[in-house]
């Protein structure tokens, strides 16, 4: 099919002009799916038009223009961002038909379990077993560190089904109903006093066989897609240039900037246009490779953007911070402890600051973002492995 700009703008206002700008998000977001929009270079019928995804920024466009806000990830981030193009690659018609557009609606939430407490980077050596019984899995472990787990209806689950093969060989990954019997969730605090992260445990939960994703030890292939697809989506922003968390320190820096001593403002001036300046050159570069992405696997390169995003955030709150002089030490709304109702939106600047050292541990660490960019990139040697051809259950712990 060959669109031009201006078809696809034509088409997201024709469901604009249909639902209306103030219409309910999921009604919204189906319209969208309905009508290929949703993901413009997925396959026809599956929320998008088999087009270039260039084309999706005018989809965005478009609607931002009405006046609406809109972000494809503001509403189920991990399923949408993680979940939707691994169930599109791998999964089954059955799967397509069941799940991707509840996903992309925010109707069905989504999270990921691939951590263990004794395996996080090395997500390959995880221990938490399913055993086959008939045309069920039977499984049983542990998950750590698993966002959003309380509010989600599916999880996406890599687990070991053959102790006797390599740690990487050994994994399946499998589609889990979150309210089967014998899963349990329970929260873990985190610095800023909210629990969005969960340990989750298994004992004894029965999957279907349908539910798996890609073939029996296939699983790592698998997780490196959802793995990928999760770098991507927390490479940066593909909105408007400086909005976004760049938006919060100008707007700080316009209310507080003239009450510095000169010195303290030039220096401060200074540190805040190059911030916007690296906030820019990032969103563009995810642009850019938004421009040229693929259904699937992104490749490694999505790892540039995390690496990136994550360390400039950080950099952005510290300066926040500091604009606010002794004021930035307190916590403006006490200490609570609470139970998120999803990711973000902490609506406080100290408790965004907080959660900002998060960054550049969750979705891979930086150390470990430079190992694929120095291996799969740059194509530098690889540090040692010397488990990688030994049979799991051999491996010392």
């Amino acid at each position: 099919m060959t669109l031009t700009e201006q078809d696809i703008r034509d088409r997201t206002q024709a469901v604009l002009d249909e639902v209306g700008t103030e219409a309910e998000e999921v009604p919204f977001r189906s319209a969208l799916w309905d009508a290929g929009l949703a993901f413009v270079q997925y396959p026809e019928g599956k929320g998008g038009l088999g087009v270039s995804p260039s084309l999706q920024g005018e989809v965005e466009a478009t609607i931002r223009d009405s006046g609406r806000f809109f972000h494809p990830l503001a509403t189920n981030t991990i399923g949408i961002g993680m979940g939707l193009p691994t169930v599109l690659t791998y999964g089954s018609e059955e799967h397509h038909e069941k799940h991707l557009k509840r996903i992309f609606t925010g109707e069905d939430w989504w999270c990921q379990m691939f951590s263990e407490p004794s395996h996080g980077s090395d997500v390959a050596g995880l221990s938490s077993r399913a055993e086959r019984d008939g045309d069920e899995w039977v499984v049983n472990g542990q998950k750590v560190w698993t966002s959003v787990a309380h509010m989600s209806r599916y999880g996406m689950l890599l687990v070991r089904t053959d102790p006797d093969a390599p740690k990487h060989k050994g994994l399946s990954y499998f589609i889990l109903d979150m309210q089967s019997p014998g899963v349990e969730i329970r929260p873990l605090y985190q610095i800023t006093g909210d629990a969005e992260f969960n340990e989750v445990f298994f004992t004894d939960v029965r999957i279907p066989h349908t539910n798996l994703l890609g073939d029996v030890g296939d699983g790592w292939r698998v997780a490196t897609t959802t793995l990928m697809n999760e770098r991507v989506a927390l490479g940066g922003s593909t909105q408007p240039r400086g909005s976004g968390t760049i938006a919060t320190l100008v707007d700080l820096w316009e209310k507080e900037g003239a009450t510095m001593p000169p010195a303290e403002q030039a220096i401060m001036r200074d540190r805040v246009a190059q911030l916007w300046i690296e906030a820019e050159v990032g969103r563009l570069t995810t642009l850019r490779a938004r421009a040229n992405s693929t259904i699937g696997n992104p490749g490694p390169e999505g790892s540039v953007g995390k690496l990136a995003s994550a360390e400039l955030n950080q950099r952005i709150w510290n300066a926040v911070t500091d604009l606010q002089g002794p004021s930035g030490m307190m916590h403006e709304i006490g200490y609570p402890r609470s139970r998120n109702e999803g990711l973000g939106g902490f609506g406080s600047l100290s408790k965004s600051f907080l959660r900002s050292q998060a960054n550049t541990i969750e979705g891979g660490t930086s150390d470990i973002m430079r190992n694929i960019l120095g291996e799969r990139v740059l194509c530098l040697p690889g540090e040692p492995r010397v488990d990688k051809t030994v049979p799991w259950k051999d491996i010392p712990t």
